[in-house]
């Protein structure tokens, strides 16, 4: 489970102008968030929690080494701003989630049996259809 409480400490949070409906108000009032988060100089993660993090989210992470998220849904900067938090945090604990590991499984004699009937039968059914001079 993350800390919210540190992680909030590591966060950046800038606001601008959201696109969409609001009327006269909405060029007054910066109500989109964009949440940076440097993934490297974080103290919440381990070295090994942040490789794995880095890998699994390599298409999001900047250059810089930012993880940058917005958020624009509602007209509150307040609720943008806990939208944006709670979708870091779930993202984050998504990607620490190790993946299991694959056991393959052996397949049953039955259903070898059964692939080799049905290749005879069609071999079979392809061999009567030919045309032989005797």
């Amino acid at each position: 489970m993350i800390d919210r409480d540190i992680l909030l400490k590591e966060l950046m949070f800038k606001t601008s102008r959201s696109s969409g409906a609001g009327g006269q108000h909405v060029n007054k009032v910066e109500s989109k968030v964009t949440l940076l988060w440097d993934v490297q100089e974080s103290a919440l993660l381990s070295g090994e929690e942040k490789n794995r993090l880095v890998q699994k989210l390599a298409n999001r992470i900047q250059a810089n080494g930012y993880l940058q998220m917005e958020s624009s849904e509602t007209r509150s900067q307040l609720k943008n701003k806990e939208i944006v938090l709670q979708r870091l945090v779930d993202l984050i604990e998504q990607a620490l989630i190790p993946a299991k590991k694959r056991i393959p499984t052996k397949i049953p004699r039955s259903k070898v049996l059964e692939r080799l009937d049905r290749k005879k039968k069609q071999a079979a059914k392809k061999n009567d259809r030919r045309w032989r001079m005797e």
